[in-house]
């Protein structure tokens, strides 16, 4: 039992590592056109994002948006290609479906 606990303790302190790492790479390459409070911006908010979008989703559109908007349901592509590390990519997911979810209702029409 002992060494369930501590086995769990280290993953759930390397997911929230991860998820802390994930907001620095959104702010050094995100926040700009991204928000996580609602109030809107160039890009979706992620708390839109991550009610919509799988972390794996999240993950691929981030590396490549150019090939992907047409498949993500995207008329068009604003999103620069980033030059971040697989690791940063997969750090920025995590954060980005870490955040509290809005519900659909709540998205003004």
């Amino acid at each position: 039992m002992k060494k369930l606990v501590i086995f769990l303790t280290l993953i759930s302190t390397t997911i929230f590592a991860d998820i802390k790492k994930g907001k620095e790479v959104y702010k050094a390459n995100c926040a700009t056109c991204h928000t996580t409070d609602g109030r809107g911006g160039l890009g979706g908010d992620f708390n839109l994002v991550s009610y919509s979008r799988t972390k794996e989703e999240i993950k691929a559109y981030a590396k490549d948006p150019y090939s992907l908007y047409k498949k993500f349901g995207y008329s068009a592509n604003a999103m620069p290609t980033l030059p971040l590390e697989d690791k940063e990519f997969e750090d920025v997911a995590d954060y980005i479906s870490s955040l509290v979810k809005f519900k659909k209702w709540m998205i003004k029409k």
